[in-house]
């Protein structure tokens, strides 16, 4: 039993990867489906045996995949990690800027160390893996940048400081895809998608959280698969003439308006779910 991806086997054979926040969620999706297409894969994240436990299951299915443990909001480890991808794969074909991470809080009591964590990870961070996979491999070789967002539009209320950062990441993906033409920069906006880091939250938000599908026009969350064949997409050569843009990838949650009450017919789309390692997060799980 493998990951059962809608693109051509062997899309990304002799290619290698990098993802970050590779160790769980989206990342760990999109690091699978990326092996089962034929790519090695450089795994990024802070946490060695979140890491280490991703490289095992893509062992299994026999495909490869190095670790490489890294705080991105951090200047050196970054330059030292994508110099560690290049000794380790040869050649960085592809970024999936994928780490990140937000508390939740009204803007008013964001101190402003909360409000500088939330902006390293989410802006500075990215900034710094892809400026390091530009300088020391695509400006020469070219490559694929995708960076992932979020569902940034009309602002994002109790998450101001993520909102910032992320709208921040999105400006940077138009301007490197200019200056760093051909090498492409994308970005890919996931809205409401049920994966574990739903399960980070505090309790008292799960009743919200487990009300999300109903406030998005095809009636559902959105699954890990369908962001990371977002990025897979980006990363292809289907692909070739499409830099600086961004593909929301959000049922249409944020076309809902309060002047058209109504969301949706009542029916759902089909979910697509590829990976074959997927499970439903905690917090759903707990739904009555």
């Amino acid at each position: 039993m493998g990951y059962k991806s809608v693109f051509r086997p062997g899309l990304f054979q002799g290619q290698a990867v990098i993802v970050t926040g590779g160790g769980s969620g989206i990342g760990r999706c999109t690091a699978h489906e990326l092996v089962s297409l034929g790519a090695r894969v450089a795994l990024v994240g802070r946490k060695n045996e979140k890491l280490q436990a991703v490289q095992a299951e893509i062992a299994a299915v026999g495909g490869t995949a190095s670790v490489h443990v890294c705080d991105i909001r951090e200047e050196a480890q970054v330059q030292a990690t994508v110099a560690d991808v290049l000794a380790a794969h040869g050649r960085i074909d592809g970024l999936v800027n994928n780490a990140g991470g937000q508390f939740p809080s009204p803007l008013e009591k964001i101190s402003a160390k909360g409000w500088d964590a939330v902006v390293r990870n989410n802006l500075t961070g990215g900034f710094l893996m892809a400026r390091e996979a530009y300088t020391q491999w695509m400006a020469q070789h070219g490559g694929a940048i995708v960076n992932i967002i979020a569902d940034i539009w009309m602002g994002m209320p109790s998450m101001g400081h993520s909102g910032a950062a992320r709208a921040g990441m999105l400006n940077f993906t138009e301007t490197a895809a200019l200056e760093w033409g051909p090498v492409r920069v994308n970005a890919v906006a996931p809205g409401w998608i049920a994966s574990s880091g739903m399960d980070q939250y505090p309790p008292e938000m799960g009743p919200l959280i487990r009300s999300m599908g109903k406030m998005v026009p095809v009636q559902r969350m959105g699954t890990e698969s369908e962001v990371s064949a977002a990025i897979v997409f980006l990363l292809s050569e289907a692909a070739a003439f499409v830099s600086g843009a961004c593909l929301r990838v959000d049922g249409a949650a944020p076309n809902a308006k309060r002047v058209w009450p109504e969301v949706g017919k009542g029916g759902q789309t089909a979910a697509f779910n590829g990976f074959h390692l997927a499970t439903t997060p905690r917090v759903l799980q707990d739904a009555p």
